[in-house]
């Protein structure tokens, strides 16, 4: 996520990576974190009431969110090579891996306490932790071979999932077919597809000689160039505190203009097709929240689990409901993803 070691990788061995080329990609990642607040900001309003419950999970939003990720994940697998491409840079390495490690933790134990119900257990700051541990056996790899292994991680999670997976212990390798509630859950498969993406793109341009040992040129930045290489030179700490400043900023516009309080059913189905359709189909989806909105009336838990009463995470009798209502949308027609 920051690019110290970028910054350095340029010194080593044929000594000109090209400045204008790091501050492209320091620009490319700043524009992901621009449109990085853009999609947290769309959460905020929908968190707090100001967009139909769902509207960020749904849709052209969802795809929008997948892209920022994967664009965030291939610039870390990119990034990876250019700080080692002659020999591993162990401190450099740990050094970075350790912010990173601290980050995901901060995020972990932050949304914990916020949202005790969907906190980030396995975000994207702990994918690309994960994937850049992983990602130093693929540094000397045939690039053909990246690209197949890219392609198995993208394609596994349709062919592998298995209930093995389902304890939360191996929730992270993305195999699970109960798929765990979370804010931000990015694991290990697909996910680290993207990185190997990165990974051998890089292998693929350094391997072009003459652009590696070709002479800087001038580097000539446009005002908007710059200011985005600026946050992207410090990716890490404007991803760690521009959420909560939109949060902040939201939360404030509330007490001097409240949203409507919408009809507290409807909200339930909302937001549970949306939270679902992240990774299921919208056949599957609409039965079983059909089915969990029905049991949860029938059985007087609604209200209770609405106002926060019942813990949808700790409830055996929310759990039986989820396992049933899992089971009848998987045998009912059309269920498959």
């Amino acid at each position: 996520m920051t690019t110290e070691t970028i910054g350095t990788a340029g010194h080593e061995g044929t000594g000109t990576i090209a400045a204008k080329r790091l501050v492209w990609l320091d620009a490319a990642r700043g524009l992901a974190l621009v449109a990085m607040a853009i999609y947290h900001f769309t959460w905020d309003l929908d968190f707090f009431g100001y967009l139909a419950p769902g509207t960020a999970a749904m849709g052209g939003w969802k795809i929008f969110a997948r892209l920022i990720a994967g664009t965030f994940i291939f610039l870390a697998g990119f990034s990876l090579v250019l700080g080692h491409r002659v020999d591993i840079r162990w401190q450099p390495f740990f050094l970075r891996f350790a912010r990173i490690a601290a980050a995901a933790l901060l995020i972990t134990v932050a949304t914990y306490f916020a949202f005790p119900e969907s906190f980030i257990f396995f975000g994207i700051l702990h994918l690309i932790a994960a994937a850049s541990v992983i990602g130093l056996l693929f540094l000397r790899v045939p690039v053909a071979v990246i690209l197949l292994c890219s392609a198995a991680a993208f394609v596994a999670p349709h062919w592998l999932r298995s209930p093995f997976f389902d304890q939360p212990a191996l929730w992270w390798v993305g195999l699970s077919q109960t798929l765990p509630r979370s804010n931000d859950y990015v694991p290990l498969l697909p996910w680290f597809g993207a990185f190997l993406l990165g990974v051998a793109a890089c292998r693929l341009y350094l391997s072009q000689s003459a652009a590696v040992r070709s002479p800087a040129k001038p580097a000539t930045e446009s005002r908007m160039m710059s200011l985005l290489a600026t946050g992207g030179r410090h990716s890490l700490a404007v991803y760690l505190l521009h959420q909560p400043i939109l949060i902040a900023l939201v939360y404030l516009f509330t007490i001097v203009m409240p949203p409507e309080r919408p009809d507290p059913v409807v909200s339930y189905r909302q937001s549970c097709v949306a939270a679902c359709g992240a990774e299921m189909s919208a056949a599957f989806c609409r039965s079983f929240c059909d089915c969990a909105l029905d049991q949860l009336l029938d059985q007087n838990l609604f209200d209770g689990l609405n106002d926060g009463t019942i813990k949808a995470g700790s409830d055996p009798r929310i759990a039986a409901i989820s396992r049933q209502c899992t089971a009848d949308a998987q045998s009912g027609p059309g269920s498959s993803e």
